[in-house]
């Protein structure tokens, strides 16, 4: 039993990075301009940190359907379970979850999703939400590079936190050149979720829901010092979002929940 503990406390601190990166996943476009090779590591931080405070703010709802699973092999026995879920962001912090369904393994839909879930209400809070933003006060900045991508070209950017804590991450993140949204990012966590872990890799992908860049697909995996590995992954669907813009233009707020 003491064993089932451990794993216990190591999947859910596998998932710990759903709650970290672009905490709001609110990025949009604000006016596509043609991307510049030129632009410095103060210039494109400079302009990710304004258009994403911009679009933040005109982020007023979103809807999404989320599939999560975890899936876990090693010591004492292999486990895996998959939990569907709506989830409701109401502007500026509110976040709602409803089950919609759930299989597998009963300690991981207890013990690991449904405390993600609950970390995530927390983490949206405004005074833990300003210590996970993407911004000079929490990270320092290095500009590697210029990649072509489909949209037309994106920066690389390797971020280093400026304090350990659950909720900032050290790697590297891909911003759009014309956007400047987060599209990906490759990093881990700034501090060991637990002695039991020996390494986690956080990859994060976005897409782009009519302005706004939002979360694809997130994925953890995290190697256990007893010899496994848990494995948990997070995907995006059917989203609906609500512009600021968009309501100023119609007159039309959203309907209350």
């Amino acid at each position: 039993m003491r064993v089932v503990r451990k794993l216990c406390i190591v999947t859910a601190l596998a998932g710990w990075v759903a709650l970290t990166p672009v905490s709001k996943g609110a990025c949009a476009d604000s006016g596509a301009s043609v991307p510049s090779t030129s632009l410095s590591a103060d210039q494109v931080v400079d302009n990710l940190v304004r258009r994403n405070q911009e679009r933040s703010e005109a982020l007023l709802h979103s809807e999404a359907t989320r599939v999560y699973r975890l899936v876990y092999h090693g010591f004492p026995g292999d486990r895996e379970a998959e939990m569907t879920v709506k989830a409701t962001y109401n502007s500026p912090s509110s976040k709602e979850f409803k089950v919609v369904s759930q299989s597998g393994s009963k300690l991981i839909q207890d013990r690991v999703f449904k405390k993600l879930l609950e970390g995530e209400k927390e983490a949206a809070q405004p005074k833990i939400n300003s210590r996970s933003q993407l911004n000079r006060d929490n990270y320092d900045f290095e500009l590697m590079g210029f990649e072509p991508s489909p949209a037309g070209g994106q920066y690389v950017l390797r971020v280093s936190p400026k304090s350990r804590s659950k909720y900032v991450y050290r790697g590297k993140v891909w911003v759009d050149g014309s956007d400047f949204a987060v599209t990906r990012i490759e990093a881990e966590p700034s501090q060991n979720p637990s002695f039991w872990t020996k390494t986690n890799a956080i990859h994060h992908e976005y897409k782009k829901v009519g302005i706004f860049w939002l979360p694809a697909r997130n994925e953890s995996v995290s190697y256990i010092r007893l010899g496994g590995r848990a494995t948990l992954t997070i995907e995006y669907q059917d989203y609906r979002v609500v512009d600021a813009r968009t309501v100023l233009t119609s007159g039309d707020a959203p309907a209350p929940r």
